[in-house]
């Protein structure tokens, strides 16, 4: 039947924590209870999401998620990030909550998306809608390091696969990045730095930064890698102090 709708009811440790977050990100309340379960109904535009919350529970051990596919994947990050530095002064990138940079997802039919991690731990893969799954082709050396970017994405965001993600970087890191063109080994480096940071290895994120920061770049390059850059700068205010160069 026409006109049927799905809304997930997530899980989490504190509902009040839940509103703050997604008040963040531009919903509002539409109603909330403290009996006999705390649980929170929110809206942002046509998205609905509710939440309970589970005496004793931690988000990291969370099992709760959801895809949500909307019109402009690029448009909602940045009504996200602007609302989180707003509300936390920073966008987190690493730990719980965080939100990843869009990126090309290849085992989802290449579309564009990101993924969020709520404070309940909730994975929630943000997509485009109605995009169409592009022709598979086989990687040229100029873009290996791209494909390999690809796979570690999908492992990395979509699996929660950070130690198998970060293999596989390291590795086409190690034997590309010399005659990798300069935006596919920017976008490669960042996403490596954000993986160490998830494993809370500040100092291999600064250097990874810092590799960043030195790869020579066009105009033309830094204008394509603009928010993969805003990424970077989002990562190294996640780095502690004595790690930050």
């Amino acid at each position: 039947m026409a006109n049927e709708v799905a809304i997930p009811m997530l899980p989490c440790h504190s509902i009040d924590d839940v509103v703050t977050f997604y008040e963040a990100l531009g919903f509002s309340t539409t109603y909330r209870q403290a009996r006999p379960t705390p649980y929170v109904a929110l809206r942002r535009e046509d998205l609905e999401m509710h939440f309970f919350a589970i005496e004793g529970f931690d988000p990291a051990d969370s099992y709760g998620g959801c895809a949500l596919y909307v019109p402009d994947t690029g448009a909602l990050h940045r009504a996200f990030t602007d609302g989180l530095r707003a509300a936390y002064g920073k966008v987190p990138v690493s730990g719980i909550p965080r939100v990843t940079t869009p990126r090309k997802r290849k085992n989802d039919g290449r579309r564009t998306g990101f993924t969020m991690v709520d404070p309940g731990g909730n994975w929630i893969r943000i997509f485009t809608a109605e995009e169409q799954p592009e022709p598979a082709a086989a990687p040229s050396p100029a873009n290996k390091l791209a494909t390999a970017l690809e796979n570690a994405v999908v492992l990395g965001d979509s699996k929660g696969d950070i130690a198998q993600a970060i293999k596989i970087l390291d590795a086409n890191l190690a034997r590309e990045q010399e005659s990798a063109d300069p935006v596919d080994l920017v976008e490669a480096l960042v996403y490596r730095a954000e993986l160490a940071l998830r494993q809370e290895d500040p100092e291999r994120a600064r250097a990874l930064l810092a590799h960043v920061r030195a790869t020579p770049l066009r105009d033309s390059e830094r204008e394509r890698l603009a928010d993969c850059l805003a990424s970077a700068e989002e990562l190294a205010k996640d780095l502690p102090a004595e790690a930050r160069s």
